[in-house]
C-alpha cells in the first residue's frame, strides 16, 4: 500500500512539473520591454510616494513650530510683559 501511495505521488509531482522544449534555454530569458516599464513605473511611483511623505512631514514641523510661537506671543502678551512701546512711553 505505501508503495502505490509513493508511486501516486512521484507521478503527480513529475506531471506537475513539465520540462522545457529543447531550445529552451534559461540564461537568455529576461523580462523585456514590458517588464523594464513596470519596473520603471514602480520605480517612479515609490518616488513620488516618498516626496509627497517628506513634504507632508514638513508642513507638518512648521505648522506646530508656528503654533509654538504664536501661543508664546498669546502668553507673553496676556502676561504684559511684551507690551509695545510707543514714542510717548519712551520720552518720560
Amino acid at each position: 500500500m505505501m508503495a502505490f501511495v509513493s508511486s501516486v505521488m512521484n507521478n503527480v509531482a513529475l506531471a506537475a512539473t513539465p520540462t522545457p522544449p529543447p531550445d529552451f534555454d534559461p540564461n537568455t530569458v529576461t523580462p523585456g520591454v514590458i517588464g523594464f516599464i513596470v519596473v520603471l513605473l514602480i520605480a517612479v511611483a515609490t518616488l513620488l510616494l516618498c516626496l509627497d511623505v517628506v513634504r507632508r512631514i514638513r508642513r507638518t514641523t512648521y505648522r506646530a513650530q508656528i503654533a509654538e510661537r504664536l501661543e508664546a506671543e498669546i502668553a507673553a502678551r496676556d502676561a504684559g510683559s511684551t507690551s509695545p512701546r510707543t514714542p510717548e512711553d519712551t520720552s518720560e
